[in-house]
C-alpha cells in the first residue's frame, strides 16, 4: 500500500512524536530515583505549624508534611555530629569514631562508607551544600567520603571558632561569608541559608539527566540567631510563650531572652521553609518530583526552651525533646503519601532504607546497626521494628556510666542520669505509650523490666566502646597533594576538655606528616603582648623560635623540615609564663626547588 506524500508526512510526524515521549518518559522514570536529604540545624519537633505551633509559620514543610509519609516516631542523636555519622553511615557514631561535637571528637573514620559513596556506586551524581560536621581536612571531608561538589562551612556551625573564615564577622556571621567550595575557599553574597539552597538548585539543574543525591544541611537555626531583617518583622510582636494555656501538656519556662531566641528562631525556620518552597518548586519545573525521594528531618531537639509538643528535655538531653525530631519523606510515583507510621525508627535505618529503595548494595564487611523501614512505607508489617532497641547516650568526649544515657525498646525506655555504680532505683524508667512526655518514673514497681533493659543497655555500651575506630586515632594528613595547604582549625583540635576560645589551654591536633619542608603560620584569637618564642612540639622533634619584638596576631614559620611520622602537633607561644594556644594553624608544603 503507497501512501501520499502528506500521509507519509504525518507518519513520520507521528514517529517522531512518539520517539520524543519514549524519550521524555526515559528522562523523567529512571530505574532509580532522585534523593533529596534536608536537614535542618537545632530545629526542634515543635518548630513547625504541623507539629502544633501557632506561632511559626511554615506553610511548605507543613504542605509537604501533609503530602508525605510521616514518621512520628522518629529519633536521632542528643546532638549534631553523632546524628549526622548514624545518618550518613547507618551506624551508632561511637562505631564511626565520632564522639563529641568538638574538642577533636568530630572527625569520622574515612574508612566509613557514606549514603554518597553508596549511591555513587551505582551511578549516582552527589552534592552537599550546608553543613557538615565530620571532619574539615583531608582524608575526612565530604569530596572524600563520597560528594562530587561540596559546599559547605567549617566546623559545627558559621562564627564558631573553628569556621575561622567567618569567626571574626561576629553578629553578621551569616551573611556575606566565605565558604569553602570542593575544598576552597570562595566568597559569597547573601544569607547562608539562601546561598546553600542556591547552589542546591543549581546542582539540580546540571544533574536532572541522571540519579543524583542531593543533601541540603542548612545550618540554621543553629546559633548565633542570626536572620534577614524581614524575616525578623514578622515575629517581633509575638509571645511565643502565649496560646498554651489549655494545653494539658507540659511547656517550659520561658524567660524574656527565651523569648526573643524563640523569635529569631521562627524567623529564621520561615526563612528554611521559603528555600524548601524554591527547592521543591524547581524539582517542578524540571518534572522530576515525582522520580525524587525527598526527605525532610532535624538533627536534634531545640537548643533553647521553647514549644517542642510536650516533651521533657532539648538539645544534648536523651529524652524525647533531645531526640525526637520530625520526619517527612515523599517519594510520589512509588509511595503513597498522606498516612502516619508509628514505630520507632532512627537515623540509623535511612541509609539501608536507602539502600532498598535505590538499589544500591549495602556496604561490605561492615555492621550496620540499622534496618530499612522499606516494608512499612509500602504498608506492609515489619514485626522487626516492634521489639528492637534503640541507644541514645550524649557525654563530652566518650559515654559516662551512668549519665545522660537511654535506651529505648518497645513501650519502655530507661534512662541514666546517674553514678557508674548508683542502684536500680536511680535510674528512670518510663512507659512512654502511656507517658509520652516521659514524667512518671515507674523503676520501682517495674524492676524486672529496668533490669533486663540495663543489662542490654551495658552490652551495647561494652559493644559500641569498644569499636576499633573510636580507639583509633583519626589523624588528618599534612602534606598531600590533595590538600596543600591544610588548616587545623579549633574544632577539630583536641586537648583539655572545653577547648574553644581560651588562650592559655593545651591543645593539639593529631595529624600524620608526610615528609617535606613547610612554612607554617599560626593565627591567634588577639594580637600577643609580650615578646617569647613560637614552640611547635611533636613526639619526637620540637622546633622552636625567638622573638624580641612583640609579634601581632600571626607568626610564621619558614622553611620547617618535618619527617613522615603520626604524631601529636602542639603549638604553643610562650611568654612570661604562659602558653598560648593558636586558633588555627596553616600548614603549605613547599613543593618548588
Amino acid at each position: 500500500m503507497k501512501l501520499s506524500f502528506i500521509g507519509s508526512r504525518m507518519l513520520l510526524f507521528i514517529i517522531l512524536l512518539m520517539g520524543c515521549m519514549v524519550n521524555l518518559h526515559a528522562y523523567q522514570q529512571t530505574d532509580r530515583p532522585n534523593v533529596v536529604l534536608i536537614i535542618s540545624d537545632d530545629q526542634g519537633y515543635g518548630d513547625l505549624g504541623i507539629t502544633g505551633n501557632p506561632h511559626v509559620q511554615t506553610p511548605v514543610l507543613d504542605r509537604l508534611g501533609k503530602e508525605s509519609i510521616r514518621l512520628n516516631q522518629f529519633y536521632v542523636s542528643p546532638v549534631c555530629a553523632p546524628t549526622r555519622s548514624s545518618l550518613m553511615t547507618g551506624r551508632y557514631s561511637l562505631r564511626t569514631g565520632i564522639r563529641d561535637t568538638y574538642n577533636g571528637g568530630a572527625i569520622m573514620a574515612t574508612e566509613e562508607v557514606t549514603i554518597a559513596e553508596m549511591l555513587k556506586e551505582v551511578g549516582y551524581n552527589t552534592g552537599i551544600f550546608g553543613k557538615w560536621h565530620l571532619g574539615d581536612n583531608y582524608p575526612f571531608r565530604p569530596g572524600d567520603q563520597g560528594f562530587d561538589e561540596s559546599l559547605i562551612h567549617l566546623s559545627g556551625g558559621m562564627g564558631q571558632p573553628g569556621d575561622f573564615t567567618t569567626f571574626f564577622k561576629g553578629d553578621s556571621s551569616y551573611f556575606d561569608p566565605v565558604l569553602w567550595h570542593n575544598g576552597q575557599q570562595e566568597a559569597y553574597s547573601g544569607y547562608c541559608s539562601d546561598i546553600f539552597t542556591n547552589e542546591a538548585i543549581g546542582f539540580l539543574e546540571e544533574n536532572r539527566a541522571d540519579p543524583f543525591f542531593l543533601y541540603l544541611s542548612f545550618n540554621a537555626p543553629h546559633t548565633p540567631l542570626q536572620v534577614p531583617a524581614e524575616y525578623y518583622e514578622r515575629y517581633k510582636d509575638i509571645d511565643p510563650a502565649s496560646g498554651f494555656e489549655a494545653d494539658g501538656r507540659p511547656f517550659p519556662e520561658m524567660n524574656e531572652r527565651n523569648k526573643e531566641d524563640a523569635r529569631k528562631v521562627y524567623a529564621m525556620v520561615s526563612n528554611i521553609d521559603d528555600n524548601v518552597g524554591r527547592l521543591l518548586k524547581k524539582l517542578d519545573e524540571l518534572e522530576i518530583a515525582d522520580n525524587t525521594l525527598v526527605i525532610f528531618m532535624t538533627d536534634n531537639g531545640p537548643q533553647q526552651p521553647r514549644y517542642v509538643a510536650g516533651m521533657r528535655g532539648r538539645k544534648g538531653n536523651v529524652f524525647r525533646g533531645g531526640v525526637r525530631v520530625p520526619f517527612f519523606l515523599r517519594l510520589p510515583d512509588r509511595l503513597q503519601g498522606n498516612k502516619d507510621i508509628e514505630a520507632n525508627l532512627a537515623h540509623i535505618d535511612v541509609l539501608p532504607t536507602l539502600a532498598e529503595i535505590c538499589d544500591a548494595p549495602l556496604p561490605k564487611n561492615t555492621k550496620i546497626d540499622g534496618q530499612s523501614f522499606h516494608a512499612l512505607l509500602r504498608g506492609e508489617t515489619a514485626v522487626e521494628f516492634e521489639d528492637r532497641p534503640l541507644f541514645f547516650y550524649w557525654t563530652r568526649r566518650y559515654p559516662e556510666l551512668y549519665n545522660n544515657i537511654a535506651l529505648h525498646k518497645g513501650d519502655f525506655k530507661l534512662v541514666g542520669n546517674t553514678d557508674h555504680d548508683a542502684s536500680l532505683e536511680a535510674f528512670g524508667l518510663f512507659n512512654v505509650k502511656e507517658d509520652p512526655y516521659e514524667q512518671e518514673n515507674i523503676v520501682r514497681s517495674n524492676r524486672a523490666i529496668a533490669e533486663d533493659l540495663k543489662s542490654e543497655m551495658d552490652e551495647v555500651i561494652a559493644d559500641l566502646t569498644q569499636s576499633a575506630n573510636l580507639n583509633v586515632a583519626q589523624r588528618m594528613i599534612i602534606g598531600s597533594e590533595h590538600e596543600n595547604p591544610v588548616y587545623l582549625n579549633r574544632n577539630d583540635a583536641d586537648g583539655e576538655r572545653g577547648i574553644w576560645t581560651q588562650e592559655e589551654v593545651f591543645g593539639m591536633w593529631k595529624v600524620k606528616t608526610l615528609e617535606g619542608r613547610y612554612n607554617i603560620r599560626f593565627k591567634f584569637i588577639k594580637p600577643l603582648e609580650t615578646n617569647g618564642k613560637m614552640v611547635l612540639e611533636t613526639n619526637s622533634l620540637i622546633v622552636q623560635e625567638q622573638y624580641e619584638e612583640v609579634p601581632t596576631d600571626e607568626i610564621t614559620m619558614k622553611n620547617v623540615y618535618l619527617p613522615e611520622m603520626e604524631v601529636d602537633l602542639i603549638p604553643h607561644y610562650v611568654t612570661e609564663g604562659k602558653s598560648i594556644f593558636p586558633l588555627w594553624v596553616e600548614l603549605e608544603k613547599i613543593t618548588g626547588p
